[in-house]
């Protein structure tokens, strides 16, 4: 079959012949209509990611959309290694997909299956967000965060505080669902004060996609100024400002600031597929809606050198 293959560590994927998989006992053969492909899907297949553990060489690509043999169309996450989502077929658990609402088309899924269900599994598995409370997005201007302002206005935020460079897409924000939007762009004492006005006004939640330096004065200026004892709870998501922080101890002795991550490991898979689920059960009625740039899988390697544009780029066998 066609796929898009990884032959040595740290290089991009080519597009080549790789054998077919065989279905075995509870596990069935997917026709894949559309992969992904995520930050989480290039960095698992440079061995940069913590879960990234597949010997050479292998087919990327961790989820997608596709048909079973009994013309079910389905979602599938983590397929049978070394037989990843960017190819013609691909091997899955039958643990691991769910079925497509009738509502929903196969690309729609695909691309904003694995981005919704960073916000949606943080907020509903790890923050345990309640209704009304108040929601700080870092990093709200990419695909991920774009969708998590919809998701947590669906889920019942009172307020969304959203982050980001881009600042011409602020409006955009807004119209999504923002209340509040606040530019990374600042010197560092102005930003620091821009945070603390918000911790002074009540954060309950911090969403952050970013880490590094943005994260590292969000941590700063919620031990300054949030309300004594009052409980914020942080969860790191993603690291694309940087993979560390300068953590003070100061920091968690003076507040009720609880730092959490969730992701592949801190979430148990089943309640990982139960959050997709949930973000595309309600994808629908709820409006949420994803920038999607299609290619042909034989277009691989443009595919994974082009430029972030906001839109998620889905590969079609």
């Amino acid at each position: 079959m066609k796929a898009a293959i990884v032959v040595a560590a740290g290089q991009p994927p080519v597009f080549g012949d790789f054998r077919d998989p065989t279905p075995a006992p509870g596990k069935s053969l997917i026709r894949v209509t559309a992969s992904s492909l995520s930050h989480i899907t290039r960095n698992r297949a440079s061995g940069k990611h913590y879960s990234a553990d597949t010997a050479l060489p292998f087919i990327p690509g961790i989820d997608g959309t596709g048909v079973t043999q009994d013309g079910q169309r389905v979602y599938f996450l983590l397929p049978e290694a070394p037989f990843g989502a960017m190819a013609e077929f691909c091997l899955v658990d039958d643990r691991h997909r769910i079925a497509l609402p009738d509502s929903l088309d196969e690309d729609s899924a695909a691309a904003m299956a694995i981005p919704g269900m960073s916000s949606w599994a943080a907020l509903v598995e790890r923050a345990n967000l309640r209704p009304g409370e108040t929601v700080l997005i870092n990093g709200a201007t990419g695909a991920s965060g774009r969708l998590a302002i919809q998701i947590a206005k669906h889920l019942g935020a009172g307020k969304i505080i959203a982050t980001g460079r881009q600042t011409a897409l602020f409006d955009d924000l807004k119209r999504l669902g923002a209340d509040v939007t606040l530019p990374l762009v600042q010197d560092h004492d102005a930003l620091e004060h821009a945070f603390k006005h918000e911790f002074q006004q009540g954060v309950d939640i911090v969403l952050d996609y970013l880490w590094g330096i943005s994260a590292q004065t969000l941590v700063v200026a919620a031990a300054k100024a949030g309300p004594e004892g009052v409980p914020i709870r942080y969860v790191q998501i993603g690291s694309l400002s940087g993979a560390n922080i300068n953590l003070p101890g100061a920091a968690l002795r003076s507040s009720a600031l609880q730092l959490m991550g969730s992701g592949i490991g801190s979430v148990p898979f089943g309640r990982l597929l139960a959050a997709i689920q949930g973000v595309l059960a309600a994808a629908t009625a709820a409006g949420f809606g994803i920038a999607v740039q299609s290619m042909p899988l034989a277009d691989v390697a443009k595919a994974w050198a082009a430029e972030d544009n906001g839109a998620r780029i889905l590969l079609r066998p």
